[in-house]
């Protein structure tokens, strides 16, 4: 035997259906979707429509709730800020807040600030300004000498708001 006369077994590779392509293959003119109809026009999205009846996605009953007032914090963890010490990425001296978080690629997201959590080793001397912190992790870094600063935190939403409402206010100002 070579490597050139080896092959599949009869039938194990099948070639898929081409449709639309004659008499002769078994699926030419309607492509085996009957005649007209919207299932037999291109483009149907009816995944999920039982013919008028309520749908099972419907019939079910929901469950929990989106918080539309729930704040967005970038959760760090107090291991994770040690390493970036540790390190190098992260500076000691002045205060840690969430823009130098942000630069050392520890803190994603976030629209109303960094929240610190105290999973992992912390020995650092450091201040940080933060929206909030947890009670383990406040201990921790109190314990190593550092303070901890929380700023108040204004939603992303309210932030929106009042800019918007100050750029009516300038667009008045400007008229009068």
């Amino acid at each position: 035997m070579k490597l050139n006369e080896i092959s599949d077994n009869q039938g194990a590779r099948k070639s898929r259906v081409r449709v639309g392509r004659g008499i002769g293959s078994g699926v030419g003119k309607t492509a085996g979707r009957g005649q007209k109809g919207q299932k037999s026009r291109e483009g149907v999205s009816i995944k999920g429509f039982e013919g008028g009846q309520m749908p099972l996605h419907m019939r079910l009953p929901k469950r929990g709730f989106n918080n539309i007032f729930a704040k967005d914090y970038a959760e760090v963890n107090l291991g994770a800020i040690q390493k970036l010490i540790d390190a190098g990425t992260l500076a000691t001296d002045g205060t840690i807040d969430h823009a130098a978080l942000k630069a050392a690629g520890v803190a994603r997201g976030g629209k109303d600030g960094v929240r610190v959590l105290g999973k992992g080793a912390f020995s650092a001397k450091l201040s940080l300004k933060v929206a909030g912190i947890s009670k383990g992790a406040r201990e921790a870094i109190e314990k190593a000498g550092g303070s901890v600063e929380l700023i108040e935190v204004v939603p992303a939403a309210d932030k929106a708001k009042a800019k918007k409402g100050s750029a009516i206010a300038a667009r008045k100002a400007a008229k009068a």
